[in-house]
């Protein structure tokens, strides 16, 4: 594959890994289940229990597992073509993936804070 294709496939395969890493780990519809591993990564006894608990409630750890399924699925790799394609990939996918999902916890920021601040404001008018 070219480099340039190499690229292009790098800034979209990203896409779905950070979508399923931050919806697993931050959105209502698995509310419950990771709830119930924060409560098993803070109570179990066992340090591998709690890491593997823990791993559903880190969109950082999460990714990397998300990624690893995402280079089995498509054969994905980066500037070589054996193992260490699919290691620098992986690795590259994991990066721009958590520089997606942080700006869009930045943007989620930016639009609660101007949606709190539109509720003042109608709050202060019904006042008066």
């Amino acid at each position: 594959m070219v480099l340039n294709t190499q690229i292009v496939w790098l800034f979209i395969l990203a896409i779905p890994i950070a979508c399923i890493a931050w919806t697993v780990t931050h959105e209502e519809v698995f509310r419950e289940p990771r709830e119930y591993c924060v409560k098993r990564c803070h109570e179990a006894k066992s340090i591998a229990v709690r890491k593997f608990f823990y791993l559903f409630t880190c969109e950082y750890c999460f990714s990397h597992y998300v990624t690893i399924l995402m280079l089995i699925i498509t054969g994905y790799h980066l500037l070589f073509d054996d193992w260490r394609g699919y290691l620098i990939a992986g690795f590259a996918l994991v990066f721009v993936a958590n520089v997606y999902m942080s700006l869009f916890a930045l943007i989620r920021i930016d639009l609660k804070k101007v949606r709190l601040e539109a509720e003042n404001e109608e709050s202060k008018k019904e006042k008066i």
